[in-house]
């Protein structure tokens, strides 16, 4: 029997703070770690817009998804509005949560993001704080999201401007 998918939605939220690249995370209640923010793709909008949201109600900020190295433009006169395409889309086998009673898989598209502020606009749903790439090495979060953040933190100087395939490969690549 298949298991049961659902839309997610996350981003990787980078500001600058006193002169430094720092990565956004929450604290999950239920995990009990530091994670990015994120949550269900709801019926009315895309996944962007979920990330968007997510982040919005989790962490009180306000983002900029970045695009991806390789989004190409749509041509000229393309009639239809495109969507930000996610940089990362994975499957993840997930207990069961308060949307679903069993156990369950995530289709996690995952964004990179500029915080237009450090300070919040709302009051965040969850504890929210900012780390360093040193730092990422020592809290207690999933290996999966420490690999991506570190590769992140190795290109994210470049990321606030013009996003480059090869300074973002490079830094997959020694991650």
């Amino acid at each position: 029997m298949s298991k049961i998918k659902h839309a997610t939605a996350g981003a990787f939220v980078f500001a600058q703070v006193d002169g430094e690249w720092k990565l956004g995370l929450i604290e999950h209640p239920r995990l009990r770690r530091l994670m990015i923010p994120g949550g269900h793709v709801e019926g009315d909008e895309h996944c962007a817009q979920a990330a968007v949201r997510e982040v919005a109600e989790e962490t009180g900020r306000r983002v900029r998804l970045l695009p991806t190295p390789a989004a190409l433009p749509l041509p000229p006169g393309y009639p239809h509005e495109p969507v930000a395409a996610p940089w990362w889309v994975t499957e993840l086998d997930v207990p069961a949560d308060n949307h679903t009673p069993v156990a369950h898989v995530h289709i996690d598209h995952q964004y990179v993001a500029l915080a237009a502020s450090t300070a919040a606009v709302s009051d965040p749903v969850h504890p929210f704080g900012w780390f360093t790439v040193a730092q990422i090495g020592e809290i207690e979060m999933f290996e999966d999201t420490r690999l991506l953040a570190r590769a992140l933190f190795g290109c994210v100087g470049g990321l606030a401007g013009e996003v480059r395939v090869d300074e973002v490969v490079a830094a997959l690549s020694h991650a």
